[in-house]
C-alpha cells in the first residue's frame, strides 16, 4: 500500500511577504508626515509656558502693590478717608486719582531708596532686550532670570470702571510678554481700591 503525504503550506510566500512590507512603510510614512506637520505648525509649549508664567508673575506683582487714595509718600497717606485727606486736599499734588499714570520722578521697579510704591507706577514698564532700555526679564530685585533673555514684558495701567465702581476707583493692568516664535501672552487683571490706606 501507498501512502501519501500530504503537504502543508507552512510559513508566508516571498510574494505576502514583500507586499506587507510594502504596505506597513506606507502607513509609517503616512503617521510620520502628519505628525512632522502638526509639530511644524504648533507652539513650542514651553515657550509658551514661559510666557505665561512671566506675565503672570508680573500681574500678581503689580496687582499687590498699594492702591491708596493719596500718593503712598504722602504722610497722611496711611490715614486720608478719601481723597481731600492728602496733604494738599483733593486734586493736589498727592491725589492718586489725578497723578499721571506712571512713576514718579526718580522711582524705579528695583530701586532700593525710590521703588515703585503703587500700581500706577507701573504703567508702560518694560522689561526685555527691545525694551527702551534694554534690560533683561529680572525679578522684583533687579536680578536678571537666566534662560528668558529672548522675552520682553510691559505693563499697561489704565483707569476703568468695572461695573458699578467708578474708574477712579479701578484700575485695569494689562500685562503682554513676547517670546521667541512670536509667542505674545496677554493677561488682563483689575485691581480696585479695597484697601486704601495699605501701604507697603
Amino acid at each position: 500500500m501507498c501512502i501519501t503525504e500530504r503537504r502543508r503550506a507552512r510559513g508566508v510566500t516571498l510574494l505576502e511577504l514583500i507586499v506587507f512590507i510594502i504596505v506597513v512603510s506606507v502607513a509609517v510614512v503616512g503617521v510620520l508626515t502628519a505628525l512632522d506637520l502638526s509639530n511644524r505648525s504648533s507652539t513650542d509649549p514651553m515657550i509658551q509656558k514661559q510666557a505665561l508664567a512671566i506675565a503672570e508673575a508680573l500681574l500678581e506683582e503689580v496687582q499687590l502693590q498699594p492702591f491708596t487714595y493719596c500718593d503712598p509718600d504722602d504722610a497722611n497717606a496711611a490715614t486720608a478717608l478719601n481723597a481731600a485727606g492728602c496733604t494738599g486736599g483733593a486734586n493736589g499734588a498727592n491725589d492718586e486719582s489725578k497723578l499721571p499714570l506712571g512713576p514718579e520722578t526718580g522711582e524705579t521697579r528695583t530701586g532700593g531708596v525710590t521703588p515703585y510704591d503703587n500700581v500706577s507706577d507701573y504703567n508702560l514698564f518694560c522689561m526685555g532686550p527691545t525694551c527702551i532700555p534694554a534690560s533683561s526679564v529680572s525679578d522684583i530685585n533687579g536680578s536678571a532670570i537666566s534662560g528668558l533673555g529672548a522675552y520682553n514684558a510691559s505693563v499697561a495701567v489704565a483707569q476703568l470702571a468695572l461695573g458699578a465702581i467708578p474708574a477712579a476707583e479701578s484700575l485695569l493692568v494689562t500685562v503682554t510678554v513676547t517670546g521667541p516664535s512670536s509667542i505674545t501672552v496677554k493677561l488682563d487683571g483689575y485691581r480696585v481700591r479695597y484697601a486704601p490706606n495699605a501701604l507697603p
